[in-house]
């Protein structure tokens, strides 16, 4: 198992190498069970169960959705006031002027644009992209984790984080190598 040499730079982490998912999943379980919270794994393929035992924290995405969503019916509704009611009134066959239902198509239109589109701005923006570099890069090994490697790090933002620690157990789930990453 390598170790990378001490470097001067900040220390993002430390990276383990491992050649199956099967043993990420169970060194990501072991990990997680040790008391780390600032965790990722990187995979050439998706790993449904790395997901449920590192990030059970969920997002806060549906909640901007649902947000977004309620913006853009009250945009529709408030616009279709201001025009119908206060800027242009009309009195067609006696009819009300703020007539609820002709307002609700264009509200439902407004919802859906406005939903989807805090939905994608969102997702980008809560997945940190886009990122052009990001640490792992530096680790020389990590170019095989798009292809047939796994890899498992715990960050040094961790409150539990001990670099000598965190190593010497990486080292003790069965990692191929164990590698300092440099910020």
């Amino acid at each position: 198992m390598a170790h990378a040499p001490e470097t001067s730079s900040a220390l993002h982490g430390v990276m383990a190498e491992f050649d199956s998912g099967q043993a990420l999943v169970d060194a990501a379980r072991q990990t997680m069970a040790q008391g780390f919270t600032r965790v990722e794994a990187y995979s050439p393929v998706p790993i449904e169960e790395l997901n449920d035992i590192i990030h059970k924290k969920r997002t806060v995405l549906p909640k901007l959705v649902l947000g977004g969503g309620l913006t853009g019916m009250a945009t529709g509704f408030v616009l279709q006031y201001w025009a119908s009611v206060i800027e242009y009134p009309m009195n067609v066959g006696g009819r009300p002027q703020a007539s609820w239902t002709t307002f609700i198509v264009p509200s439902y239109e407004l919802t859906i644009l406005f939903s989807a589109l805090t939905a994608a701005i969102g997702m980008a923006l809560l997945s940190g992209l886009p990122q052009p570099y990001h640490p792992v890069f530096n680790v020389e090994r990590f170019s095989m984790a798009s292809s047939d490697k796994f890899f498992l790090v715990i960050e040094s933002t961790d409150p539990k984080f001990d670099q000598r620690a965190a190593t010497e157990f990486l080292k003790g789930t069965g990692a191929k190598g164990v590698y300092d990453v440099a910020e």
